[in-house]
């Protein structure tokens, strides 16, 4: 008999309880089928008769045996493993279009793999060996603006690439991006048709294709009706950009009409007007967002904000690996997804037209 013995405070473990993770010819064994049956068992679509898979099955209950999805792919052409790339994922919208992504993914059988690009322009060669190593079946670069040659790579590898809100023009990618410039119209126009005419736009220094359409509409469409703009572009796309723009441009000028290219640019903004300059919105400054956060909702702010639909946006993306899963390789394409105008307390007139 053996006895074991222990000091006061640590917990004894057996040795049974150190047990190996159960293998794939561990249940072959218990149910007296090849190898080959109890990984086509656990293949949809493969062949093996209904007796050999319900033997199987139990084998596998018993044992606790689950499928090693990484060892699968060392024998497929590819995993199921889909690569998300991103930077400034703490920021509100990137964190909602991450959660809602990641839950579709693994309601349709995928896995994830979160591959944050904030430093892929010092270690892109580590970033790119991560996609490789692990045999992904595509990458959905979520935000920041990805380097060319992480994308190259992949392509290079026959690794699908998928742009969400992100342009690179001359490469077989697809793309589904929100309609920015829609956006950037509907804010010029709505705050036009309040009556501002002394009008900013606050954006940060980070010129990324969405916050540029955004910007360009915005003022084209305030250009045509002949009602002159300024332009702030400075700092990270934060809440506190959104408080020193407030700092430094109502102390020069009463604006009364602000497109912030951002929800969090916005708040920042509405605070510092309000608390520093005693602005009272909407009644002498009206201010329009573009994301829709959950913060913008808050009733500490009520913004009336542009509204990228998330779900939307995931369904594209669910749609693009659902045909590659299926067909393999369908023509690549460009997808738009329409905004939509979010009426709530920050632009005179609108306040009326709220909806519960």
């Amino acid at each position: 008999m053996m006895h074991t013995c222990a000091k006061p405070g640590f917990e004894v473990v057996q040795e049974s309880a150190r047990r190996a993770f159960v293998t794939a010819a561990d249940v072959a064994r218990r149910a007296g089928v090849s190898r080959s049956a109890v990984s086509r068992a656990f293949t949809p679509g493969a062949s093996v008769s209904t007796k050999a898979r319900e033997r199987i099955l139990r084998a596998a209950d018993h044992l606790g045996y689950r499928v090693n999805r990484l060892a699968q792919s060392l024998t497929n052409a590819r995993s199921n493993l889909i690569g998300l790339v991103g930077t400034d994922l703490q920021q509100p919208f990137h964190a909602e279009f991450l959660t809602t992504l990641s839950a579709a993914l693994l309601a349709d059988g995928f896995q994830c793999m979160l591959l944050n690009a904030a430093n892929a322009q010092r270690d892109m060669s580590a970033l790119i060996a991560r996609v490789l190593e692990y045999r992904i079946f595509a990458i959905v670069v979520m935000t920041g603006t990805p380097p060319a040659r992480i994308v190259e790579e992949c392509l290079g590898n026959s690794v699908p690439v998928i742009l969400v809100n992100k342009l690179l023009p001359g490469l077989a990618v697809d793309t589904v991006v929100a309609d920015h410039a829609a956006g950037g119209r509907l804010a010029a126009e709505h705050l036009l048709t309040a009556g501002c005419r002394r009008l900013l736009v606050v954006s940060s220094a980070a010129r990324t294709a969405s916050l540029v359409g955004r910007i360009d509409a915005f003022r084209t469409r305030v250009a045509a009706a002949g009602v002159p703009v300024r332009l702030w572009e400075d700092g990270p796309t934060d809440y506190r950009s959104g408080w020193d723009a407030a700092l430094a441009l109502l102390a020069e000028e009463p604006f009364d009409g602000v497109f912030c290219v951002t929800d969090l640019l916005a708040l920042g903004f509405l605070d510092a007007a309000r608390a520093k300059f005693g602005r009272r919105v909407p009644d002498d400054l009206s201010v329009i967002g573009f994301d829709d956060i959950p913060q913008a909702g808050w009733d500490a702010y009520r913004l009336t904000t542009l509204r990228q639909p998330v779900e939307s946006l995931t369904g594209v993306v669910m749609d693009v690996l659902r045909r590659r899963k299926e067909h393999g390789a369908p023509p690549h394409a460009l997808t738009t997804v329409p905004v939509e105008l979010v009426v709530r307390s920050t632009v005179r007139g609108l306040v009326a037209e709220e909806s519960a």
